[in-house]
Formats: C-alpha cells, sequence, structure tokens
C-alpha cells in the first residue's frame, strides 16, 4: 500500500482525533515476535509513537493475551488502556488493578490444575514451555528441537482439554487452554467501546486471535454504534490467510506498523 493510500484510509482517524479509538494487539503487530514470548519488547521507537498517540486520540488500548499488568509492563505507558487475556481482563488508564470477568474468574483454578497436570517431563523434554497467562495456560513449541514432535504430543494435550469440557485456542505455535465461555477480543472490545463516544476505531493484529477484533469492528459499524471501522493487517510469513483477507489495510509486519503509527503521530 502506497503512502497516499494509507493516508487515505486513516483519514477517519486523523480527522476527528478526540472521537477516535486505537486498538493494538502487541505481540507480532507492535513488538517483533520471538523465540521466548517474555523476551519480547516493544522497540522504543515505537513506544515513543504510542505515547504520542495516547496523547493525540481519545482511546488508545493494547489487546492481548498477555496478563493486562504484564503487557502494561512491557509497553510502559500508563496513559493508555490494556485488554489482557483476550479482553476478558481490564485494566483502564490510571488503574491500578485489573478487572477480570467473573464468568471467567471462576475457572482459574481448573485452568491452573490443568496446567500443572499437562506440563509433564515428557513436554519439557520436548522443550515445550508452559506460560502462566492468568486465566489461560498456554504452551509454547517455538524454538523447540523437533518443532514437529512438540506439535504432535499438543494435539494429544488438546484432545485431553477438550475432554476436560475446557476449550482450546491455537495461535502462531502456541496451544492455549481457556474456560469455557465466551472470551475473545471480539467481545472485549464491544464491551471496552461501549458508552463511549467514539466515530471511527482502528484495530490492528496480526494472528487468528485478531480476527475476532475485525469481525467485532464490522458489526459495530454495521449496528451504527462506530462510523467507520479500519481493521488492518500485519502481514507475517507464519499469520493466517484471513488476516490479509479480512483487513482493509494491510502492512508488512512490525516495521510496516511502526511506519503507520507514525502516520497517526504526524499532524
Amino acid at each position: 500500500m502506497t503512502a497516499a493510500l494509507l493516508a487515505e484510509a486513516l483519514a477517519p482517524l486523523r480527522a476527528n482525533p478526540q472521537q477516535a479509538a486505537i486498538l493494538l494487539d502487541i505481540d507480532g503487530t507492535i513488538s517483533p515476535i520471538v523465540e521466548h514470548a517474555a523476551d519480547a519488547k516493544v522497540p522504543e521507537s515505537t513506544r515513543q509513537l504510542l505515547a504520542a498517540i495516547a496523547r493525540r486520540y481519545k482511546i488508545v488500548a493494547c489487546v492481548t493475551g498477555r496478563r493486562a499488568a504484564d503487557a502494561r509492563a512491557m509497553v510502559s505507558i500508563g496513559t493508555i488502556s490494556y485488554l489482557g487475556t483476550h479482553g476478558a481482563e481490564l485494566l483502564r488508564a490510571g488503574w491500578t488493578e485489573s478487572v477480570v470477568d467473573p464468568k471467567v474468574e471462576d475457572w482459574v483454578r481448573r485452568i491452573h490444575q490443568f496446567g500443572r497436570e499437562a506440563d509433564t517431563a515428557e513436554l519439557r523434554r520436548l522443550r515445550v514451555r508452559l506460560e502462566d497467562k492468568g486465566t489461560i495456560v498456554a504452551f509454547h513449541w517455538r524454538g523447540a528441537p523437533n518443532e514437529d514432535a512438540a506439535r504432535s504430543a499438543l494435539d494429544t494435550l488438546a484432545s485431553r482439554a477438550e475432554q476436560a469440557g475446557l476449550r482450546t485456542h491455537w495461535g502462531r505455535k502456541v496451544l492455549e487452554i481457556r474456560p469455557p465461555v465466551r472470551m475473545d477480543k471480539g467481545a472485549g472490545i464491544t464491551t471496552f467501546l461501549e458508552g463511549e463516544d467514539v466515530e471511527a476505531a482502528m484495530y490492528a493484529g496480526d494472528d487468528a486471535t485478531d480476527l475476532d477484533a475485525f469481525r467485532a469492528l464490522a458489526e459495530l459499524q454495521q449496528q451504527g454504534t462506530i462510523k467507520h471501522a479500519i481493521r488492518v493487517g500485519v502481514r507475517s510469513d507464519e499469520g493466517p490467510s484471513g488476516i490479509s483477507e479480512q483487513a482493509d489495510v494491510v502492512v508488512d509486519g512490525t516495521e510496516g506498523m511502526r511506519d503507520l503509527l507514525a502516520l497517526l503521530a504526524s499532524d
């Protein structure tokens, strides 16, 4: 997409920033994907752009599978909001503690128990890594010596989780075990934007979980809740084809996303 076409696509946001919402996935969107999720960082140049955007636009939020508090620590901007655990957890700008959807919170003990029982010596031998996301447990196999064997073991684990009444979600070399209640980025941003005086909203993401947010923005526009919905797909070799197919704007990787943020931050 040329600079002129990108500027045209973002015009509804830039024309009236005080009635615009900027919603962003983190990993793979503003932070490069790394082998170990704990090592991921938002580049300082991107962070500075986000801080500038937060001063200009009515609503700025990061929407992530990480815990909200972990996301805030990672991005290090207190003037924006964080929707953690795929939207089930909200940490608004200025809040000191996040609020978790009670329907989800009821399942935390069972999710953690499943994670502890599933984190076997065999999985560790395959170099599958367990991540505690609060109300979700995630199993990462990126960088495992034999990624095919690790994925096969996680296929079996996913079946066990579903038989136990839990839900599974596959992402970019990660399996998430979730509570059996609706918990997705689309539901999260719909609730988050409820009652806000917003005419235009943008969501940017790179993975399957972000497609829920794309659909939610389209629904909000169809309902007349917002006038303009801009869905930004961050293209990558590992991302699902739906990201580019369903997006209004497509950028190449986190560097392309940084260029888009620079345009939003400019006069």
